[in-house]
Formats: C-alpha cells, sequence, structure tokens
C-alpha cells in the first residue's frame, strides 16, 4: 500500500548577516505567522535560525487527499518541499512508499531554445516516463495545450500563455502515486481555466495520496477529503476537511489551543 509518513520533521533555515531585533520587529509586525525566530550560537556562526516547520508527526495512506490549511507563513510550503526532499530536514524524517510527483509550480524545466515536441520528450524523461510512455502521451498533450504548429517551435518564440499550457500539460501528464501540489502551478484564462481543472482532476485522480497546499476552499473541497492546520510551523490538527475548515474559519492556530487537540483525537498522527 502506498504511504506517506513524517515523523518529528522539523526544517530550520540558518540566517547570516542579519540583525535580530530588526527581524524580530518585521515578524512581530505580520501577526501570528511565520516560524519561530530562534537563538544561534558563535560555534556555527549564525546569528539565529527560522524554524519554520517544528516536530510535524502524520501517517497518510492510499485514498487520503489531504489538505495543508494555514495562514501565509504557517509552514505549508515548507513542508511540501521537505516531503519531497527539496528541503533537507534538521531533524527528524520523511518515509515514502510509492513515487512521489511534487507539482510547485508550471514549469517543469522547459529548455527555452528546445521546440515543444523536444521538451516534451525531455521533460518526460525528467519525470520518469519512459520513451514509449512520451510517444503514447504526445497526442493527448499536443490536443490540451491547443498549439497545433507551434510545437515546432523554440519554447521562446511562444506567449506567457502558450508557455504555461505546454507546462502544465507534461507537469500533469504522468501517473503518479503521491503528488504534493501547491495551488499556484498554473494560470490560465477563463475559456481555457475550465478544461485545465478537468486534467488537474484526472491527473488528481489517478493517484494514491494527495498532499495540497492552499487558500481555496472552493478548490480543497473538490479535490481533499482530509486536512491538516498549520501554524508557526506546526501542526495544530489533524481530522475530516469540514472539521479543520471550521476550526481555521474560528481562528483556532495555537498549538496548545484545547480545540485544536481534540480534533486531533490525542495525536498528531493521521
Amino acid at each position: 500500500m502506498v504511504s506517506l509518513i513524517a515523523d518529528g520533521l522539523t526544517v530550520e533555515y540558518p540566517i547570516y548577516d542579519a540583525d535580530k531585533r530588526s527581524l524580530r520587529r518585521a515578524m512581530l509586525g505580520r501577526g501570528r505567522t511565520g516560524g519561530r525566530i530562534l537563538g544561534g550560537s558563535r560555534e556555527n556562526g549564525h546569528g539565529f535560525v527560522v524554524r519554520a516547520v517544528h516536530d510535524v508527526s502524520f501517517a497518510f495512506e492510499t485514498g487520503d487527499r489531504v489538505a495543508l490549511i494555514g495562514h501565509n507563513g504557517a509552514g505549508k510550503t515548507t513542508l511540501l518541499r521537505a516531503l519531497a526532499g527539496v528541503y533537507e530536514p534538521t531533524a527528524g524524517r520523511v518515509l515514502a512508499d510509492g513515487r512521489l510527483s511534487p507539482v510547485f509550480d508550471v514549469n517543469p524545466g522547459l529548455d527555452l531554445d528546445d521546440t515543444g515536441y523536444e521538451n516534451v520528450v525531455v521533460n518526460g524523461l525528467m519525470l520518469g516516463l519512459s520513451p514509449a510512455e512520451i510517444r503514447a502521451k504526445m497526442p493527448e498533450i499536443i490536443e490540451f495545450t491547443e498549439l497545433g504548429e507551434y510545437m515546432h517551435l523554440p519554447v521562446r518564440t511562444l506567449s506567457a500563455g502558450m508557455h504555461v499550457r505546454l507546462a502544465f500539460a507534461i507537469s500533469t501528464a504522468v501517473d503518479p502515486e503521491i503528488i504534493l501540489l501547491d495551488e499556484g502551478i498554473a494560470s490560465f484564462d477563463a475559456r481555457f481555466g475550465a478544461k485545465a481543472e478537468k486534467r488537474l482532476e484526472s491527473f488528481v485522480g489517478r493517484s494514491s495520496i494527495l498532499v495540497l497546499a492552499s487558500h481555496s476552499e472552493q478548490l480543497l473541497r473538490r479535490l481533499c477529503n482530509k486536512g491538516v492546520l498549520m501554524a508557526e510551523g506546526r501542526v495544530v490538527a489533524i481530522g475530516a476537511l469540514d472539521q479543520i475548515l471550521a476550526l481555521y474559519r474560528a481562528g483556532v492556530d495555537g498549538v496548545s489551543d484545547s480545540a485544536g487537540e481534540q480534533a486531533q483525537d490525542g495525536s498528531n498522527r493521521g
């Protein structure tokens, strides 16, 4: 069975050459957002570090469609990237049984001097597709983009909208097991948006586990069945999506809040 486990996951950023008091004032001015600022040491040369994710633990399995919910700076994006292996944890570990498919932005690494066709092949290989799989998927990728003969041109000659369509089509062509998804992966015009939403739902439907960071309640309700409420880099509560959204709307954002603790049923493991 496909699974994704975080065990005591902590991510800290060392800050160099910055005035501690100035940064503290800036962080305090943002309200209850952002990670905790910790003092550094002369030995490691850090004035201080920002703890963006702190002691996060959960266990997700096949069928879980998980929404990461919280204010800006709550640690959602950092957690996604730590799960993907982009950020190395300061402490704890990530255990993934299944192929991870991180989709954090709409550009999977397009070469602007290559043609659309060449980019599909190269990026398809980078995403783990075999040459045979790329050949099989090429027609539907081209159909989705609606680029037609423009696929023969270097990507740098395409408009911004065409570029986004091509990149989105490639990113969502794989058959993933675990999707780590940021809601800001694409922006389309109104006419193309419905088509993109349908493709995104199909992409998610082919996966075993989804972890989605988003502020859009409409998107979360459409794609997710479970929620994780985060604040100051910590997990406040894990539970059914409706329950977690209710806590978020009620302003529950303290890691020791009793309502949040109840929602976790005494544990922050999913």
